[in-house]
Parts: structure tokens; sequence; C-alpha cells
């Protein structure tokens, strides 16, 4: 299986890192072909809305020619995405909400009730890591991410929302039996 994993978090050395790293070598030691996407790393514009892009059913047509376009094509040539991320005001951090904003060029006909999808029953994870509890905290992120899926026509096969941690070292060995646990249910 090809994973995309797209990392949308400020801090390369973070948490959500230390977990990522765990999902990600889970899933390479089990045979599946993993590529990681920092978004930070990339050059990435908020969404026009010009809407030039209903225009295109066949391929993303953005009319930005920045770094989203490359992403949308290896998440085309995936089979699983996983996104992954701290949890910022109860949602995803600037930099990802960027990119899930520009997710509108790869669904046409959805405003005349006959959707098309680029990524059509696509595996879809969410990974996030928050200071607090999952109850009135990161409980609106999953929310948002079903409904991205959704609109997607993607199917959400897992995730993972580790609470309570502030730092790696934090970390324990029951955080990596999850990192696996979600490894197992997204590849089954």
């Amino acid at each position: 299986m090809k994973v995309l994993s797209i990392f949308g978090g400020p801090r390369k050395k973070g948490n959500t890192v230390t977990v990522l790293s765990w999902v990600e070598e889970e899933l390479t030691n089990l045979g599946h072909k993993v590529e990681r996407v920092n978004v930070v790393d990339e050059s990435v514009g908020g969404c026009l809305g010009c809407t030039n892009c209903q225009e295109f059913p066949d391929e993303p047509g953005c009319v930005q020619k920045d770094d989203a376009m490359s992403i949308f094509e290896k998440m085309i040539h995936s089979d699983l995405t996983l996104y992954s991320c701290p949890l910022y005001c109860w949602s995803f951090p600037a930099q990802l909400k960027l990119l899930i904003d520009r997710h509108f060029c790869l669904v046409t006909g959805y405003n005349i009730g006959q959707p098309k999808s680029l990524i059509q029953d696509h595996r879809t994870a969410l990974l996030v890591t928050c200071a607090g509890p999952v109850e009135n905290n990161a409980d609106l992120i999953t929310e948002s991410f079903h409904r991205f899926s959704d609109y997607l026509l993607a199917r959400p096969v897992g995730e993972l929302i580790v609470p309570f941690c502030t730092t790696p070292d934090c970390l324990g060995e029951d955080i990596r039996s999850q990192a696996c646990e979600l490894t197992r249910k997204i590849i089954g």
C-alpha cells in the first residue's frame, strides 16, 4: 500500500512527529511504502474561491501553481492519506488548514448533486496530539475530519487523538502501542 503522510505542524521534533514516526515505522516494517510531506516546508496558498477548478473533473484544476498541486498528485496516486498535526484552537494548524481548503479542487459536481472525487474511496486517517483532554477540546477536529472525508467521498479508516501531551518525553510505551494499533486499523 502507498501511504501519503501529511504532517501539518510547525515543530519537526515535537509530540506529533514522535507519534507519527512510530506509525510510519510500523507501516514500513509491514512492507508499505510511506512518503511524508511536511506542509510547513511547502508553498501552499489559500483557496481563492474562484471555482475555476470546478471546470476540470479529471484533474486538480486549481489556477494556483504552487506545491499544493504536487501534494494532490501524490495523494491521488496513493492508497491512504494520513493527516497529522497538533491541535490548534480546537482545529487544524493554519499551515494544514490552507491545504485542506485547497482540497476543494479534488471534487467537482458537488453543487449540482453529482459529486465526483479524484480520491473517491481513498482511505484517510487522522493523528492529533493535544495538551488538554479530548472532550470539549479535540472533539471538533475529529468531526471536521469526518465531514471533510465525506465531502471527498473518501473512507476515514482510523484516528488517534493523544491527549494531555505536552512534551515528547511524556509519550510512553502506551502511546507507542496506540500508534501501532492505529497502523493495524488503517491498513486492515
